[in-house]
């Protein structure tokens, strides 16, 4: 996060919270699927796939079977793109034995508006049909425009729309948190 910021930056979870929060979402999810035979997880770029990864590594702890894992670029199914510039393609990668009959549970870090998961839902519709789909997120702010719920949350941080949650994953930035922020105001008409 931007330390030179005016606006507080709080962290809401560091490090070995994330760990704690993925083994308890890994214990939920074997205990709800009644093991894990079935289970492919599916992360969305950028943050979701790295936590997918270790999602699958503690399923696989718990279960002492390897757990299909591997990413789900939604970027050509958003409802956003023509309102923003060019977003570079992500790499979908699903698992040798792909997703029919079988239980995909998505990883995203921010559950927001909905938006995203929506765009994620009509990708898979294009790659195959799984018996089941789940969703599990770091956090859960709020806010949600679609009717669209996750079945598996690290932290339920209700926000206003001014804040903003920033996810760090050692993988991507250097280091691991969790950050709830507070959104810069627009500058006013007589400023720009």
């Amino acid at each position: 996060m931007d330390s030179s910021s005016p606006y507080p930056v709080r962290s809401v979870l560091e490090a070995p919270d994330i760990a704690r929060v993925l083994t308890r979402i890994a214990h939920e999810i074997v205990e709800r699927a009644r093991g894990a035979d079935d289970v492919v997880v599916l992360g969305i770029p950028t943050r979701g796939v790295f936590l997918a990864r270790r999602l699958a590594t503690r399923l696989a702890e718990i279960t002492g079977s390897q757990i299909p894992v591997g990413s789900l670029d939604i970027t050509m199914y958003r409802d956003d793109l023509r309102l923003g510039p060019a977003r570079a393609l992500a790499r979908t990668d699903i698992p040798d034995d792909g997703i029919d009959g079988r239980l995909v549970v998505l990883v995203d870090d921010v559950l927001f508006s909905g938006r995203t998961i929506r765009a994620a839902l009509d990708a898979l519709n294009d790659i195959g049909r799984p018996r089941a789909v789940q969703l599990a997120v770091l956090v859960d702010r709020g806010h949600r425009q679609l009717p669209i719920r996750a079945d598996y949350v690290g932290k339920n941080l209700p926000t206003s729309l001014r804040e903003t949650v920033r996810v760090q994953l050692t993988e991507e930035d250097g280091r691991e948190g969790v950050f709830l922020g507070v959104r810069e105001p627009a500058p006013a008409a007589e400023d720009r």
